[in-house]
């Protein structure tokens, strides 16, 4: 079978991919893999280390349309498991959590990250991470926060359909019962899937993310992590990146986002990215 796209960080990053460096932000090649790093920061600045291939295309012009394998040879400088077992109100900076978010998949850059691009309703399929005081809750029974295999498409006609109502709906989310009964509704409207992943992330593995039109299937070193008939619609760009932001949405409306800071550096290596066709 013929990749549509085959990189190994031996010498160089290559001619498919952008650069997105703000900050303190860094991307180079050591010992045969590109680092993505990001320095100790007092969290005032925004600081990113991202590859990409869309940067200078307009969303409809984005590589990646299902079926399609995205595998991923990587690993982080802290284990991002450990950020799931976080509660509220405990200290994630002492605990010796990663901070901001980080990961790799394909997405449709929604807020204008990269690009002079309106900002519009968020598509993705990726191995996403997101620390505390992240809490993007919308997986019942997941949290918010921490290192997850994860779909959304907020483009679905089922989502356009429920919209007129969310005015009225989200401040009843906040209402438990309400909730349970209710927001299973919205989470399948919005083509949210998530699980979380419990795998020491600081030593090398495969990641594999099968994006089928109906369906998705994501594995860990040959394990299934999660398999879900959600998927998002293309086309999509890949991208990899490593940041200090952190977001809050919840199904009652809550919605805020902002930096934070880290005590020590952190990084993201990544040996090899490859794309088949399924």
């Amino acid at each position: 079978m013929v990749a549509l796209l085959r990189a190994q960080f031996d010498t160089e990053i290559g001619p498919h991919w952008h650069t997105h460096l703000v900050g303190g932000g860094r991307a180079q090649i050591v010992n045969g893999a590109l680092q993505l790093s990001k320095p100790a920061h007092n969290g005032r600045s925004y600081l990113n280390a991202q590859i990409d291939d869309y940067q200078t295309l307009r969303r409809r012009q984005f590589l990646w349309q299902p079926p399609l394998r995205l595998t991923v040879c990587a690993r982080f400088s802290h284990d991002l498991s450990q950020a799931n077992d976080w509660a509220p109100g405990a200290d994630a900076e002492n605990l010796g959590l990663a901070t901001g978010t980080t990961g790799f998949g394909f997405w449709n850059d929604p807020f204008m990250m990269t690009g002079a691009r309106w900002p519009t309703l968020p598509r993705a399929i990726w191995f996403f991470y997101s620390a505390p005081p992240s809490n993007m809750a919308l997986a019942m029974g997941v949290p918010g926060w921490g290192w997850k295999a994860a779909t959304i498409d907020a483009w679905r006609w089922s989502f356009g359909a429920l919209a007129p109502l969310a005015p009225i709906a989200m401040p009843l989310m906040r209402l438990n019962w309400f909730y349970r009964r209710f927001w299973p509704i919205g989470q399948r409207a919005i083509g949210v899937s998530e699980r979380l992943i419990e795998r020491d992330t600081t030593v090398w593995r495969t990641y594999v993310l099968e994006w089928r039109r109906h369906g998705a299937h994501f594995q860990i070193d040959g394990e299934t992590i999660l398999a879900c008939p959600t998927a998002p619609g293309g086309p999509l760009g890949l991208v990899i990146w490593n940041d200090n932001q952190y977001m809050v949405i919840t199904p009652a409306g809550t919605l805020r986002s902002g930096l934070v800071s880290a005590s020590m550096p952190e990084m993201l290596e990544v040996e090899r990215v490859e794309i088949e066709p399924l």
